[in-house]
């Protein structure tokens, strides 16, 4: 394993990045994204990406010079066209946008098309948090579930996540993924050669799989797909929200991200931002926050959401991260074979 600090591997994946096409705001803001998820220990969301995004980037799925835009504002809604670039600039303009937008009119709806992958849902609203206000967030992904009853992939992983500030403690974050698992974790155990546990996937014939490889190609369960469609529905709410709504691509209009060429995925994000001192108030909000958690922390076990992510990442700011000799290796090729665009 290779260990930096993150200063170090934030450099080396927005060199990376940078030699693979995209511009220093795209590198920089998508490098900062997946070493902060390494950083939590989630790794299927991390460096690895780097070398996916890089490939899109040269091979046009991804457009590195892209430079996201305010389309459209009307009242609290507002809409971000990404440009298909990398996300991550256009989340970070989203986000300072809805900010804005709801602390003068209470809440925001902020929609993101033409985009591509957006790596950790809930880290997209820490700054929302910071100001004080409570988020929601939305994506989808190219398809890999079923709608209920189905066997081809229709929707993505439609994550969702949602964070709630709190007065002089760290917030509350949610965050979760509408199959059974990530998909990322299935992509991690197909490239270490690995089984997945049964449940987590079917096979191009629909058929329960253990084989992370046959999973990629065939389907990701809904979350609890095997007694409820209620994971599926809650899939299909996240995908209207993020498509119909806004105009971005349906999953299944989506190439799949595990393979080289496909065409630009155009996918969308959502995310909504509440002033909850336009309703409760703000001292009764933070009032009602901290009552909730400590009944919640009257039994022994009880772990706060999001707890281990921001302990973990608050150690990885002393220790570092480690990560895969391979996956250095592929990092620092990147960087020699490319050329800064």
């Amino acid at each position: 394993m290779a260990h930096l600090s993150l200063e170090e591997a934030t450099r080396l994946g927005a060199q990376a990045l940078r030699c693979a096409g995209a511009s220093e705001e795209m590198a920089l803001s998508t490098a900062k994204a997946l070493v902060r998820a390494d950083a939590q220990g989630l790794a299927s969301h991390g460096l690895s990406r780097v070398p996916q995004y890089a490939t899109h980037l040269s091979n046009g799925r991804a457009d590195g010079q892209a430079v996201p835009v305010v389309a459209r504002k009307k009242g609290a809604t507002v809409l971000v066209d990404a440009g298909q670039g990398l996300a991550f600039p256009a989340c970070d303009l989203a986000i300072a946008t809805a900010i804005t937008t709801a602390r003068e009119m209470g809440v925001c709806f902020v929609g993101i098309t033409n985009s591509h992958h957006c790596g950790v849902l809930i880290d997209h609203l820490r700054a929302a948090a910071d100001a004080g206000l409570v988020g929601l967030g939305f994506a989808n992904a190219p398809a890999a579930m079923p709608a209920a009853g189905g066997k081809h992939p229709v929707f993505g992983t439609n994550p969702l996540a949602a964070i709630f500030p709190r007065r002089d403690a760290d917030p509350l974050m949610i965050d979760l993924s509408l199959s059974e698992v990530a998909r990322g974790k299935v992509m991690l155990a197909a490239k270490e050669g690995k089984p997945i546990p049964l449940g987590w996937a079917l096979d191009t014939e629909g058929r329960p799989t253990t084989d992370a490889q046959a999973a990629l190609e065939g389907s990701m369960l809904p979350l609890g797909a095997v007694s409820s469609p209620k994971g599926s529905m809650l899939a299909l709410v996240v995908e209207l929200l993020v498509t119909a709504v806004i105009g971005a691509r349906f999953s299944f209009e989506a190439s799949s991200f595990f393979v080289d060429e496909g065409n630009q995925p155009r996918i969308g994000q959502a995310f909504i931002l509440i002033d909850p001192g336009a309703l409760a108030g703000a001292d009764s909000y933070f009032e009602r926050m901290e009552a909730l958690i400590a009944e919640m922390l009257q039994d022994d076990g009880v772990r706060l959401a999001g707890a281990r992510r921001i302990a973990l990442e608050a150690k990885a700011q002393q220790a570092g991260i480690t990560i895969p000799d391979a996956l250095k290796f592929q990092l620092d090729q990147l960087v020699s074979e490319g050329s800064v665009v």
